[in-house]
């Protein structure tokens, strides 16, 4: 199977949302091969999982900062996306390709990182259900979904860490 590799782009987190929205109807259509893609936030966003309240996320203090709220497609809690210290990726495939198996996808999508991060020198391992970690800490996460036969994985995959930042902004 041909997979597409969108360049790296940084846009504000609406349009970021709006391309894996399109990509993924495109991809459902047969009219786009499966798809992956690494961004950047600009500015930083919060973004929400699908069915995440609102009341996780401090408005006022994202505001305050120019920080964007946007909703995800995907599952999963709160994310603040630091544009400086974190890399996102998107994986979009006809759902078949990865099969209903939610646990196992995790595995095989974090998996491909893991390898990457070998190639880069970085020692990591997969932590079920959905997390990467490097010497016993958190450095990447994600979140999937199945929807009109798409698979949708959302990832990050830390490069800094501003804990000040994000606890000024998620509640």
């Amino acid at each position: 199977m041909m997979w597409r590799l969108l360049p790296f782009t940084a846009e504000r987190g609406a349009m970021n949302m709006a391309i894996d929205e399109a990509v993924a109807e495109a991809v459902g259509s047969g009219a786009s091969r499966p798809t992956i893609r690494f961004y950047s936030w600009s500015p930083g966003a919060v973004t929400l999982g699908c069915f995440q309240s609102i009341d996780e996320v401090d408005v006022g203090a994202c505001a305050q900062h120019g920080v964007d709220i946007v909703r995800r497609r995907t599952g999963g809690g709160a994310v603040y996306h630091d544009p400086e210290g974190e890399i996102t990726y998107s994986v979009i495939a006809p759902e078949h390709v990865f099969g209903h198996d939610i646990p196992s996808s995790y595995h095989q999508v974090c998996g491909c990182v893991i390898d990457a991060l070998q190639l880069l020198g970085v020692g990591s391992r997969f932590r079920p259900v959905n997390d990467i970690e490097v010497g016993g800490r958190k450095i990447s996460g994600s979140a999937q979904t199945r929807r009109g036969g798409v698979f949708l994985q959302h990832g990050t995959l830390l490069l800094s860490f501003d804990a000040h930042r994000m606890s000024s902004l998620l509640r």
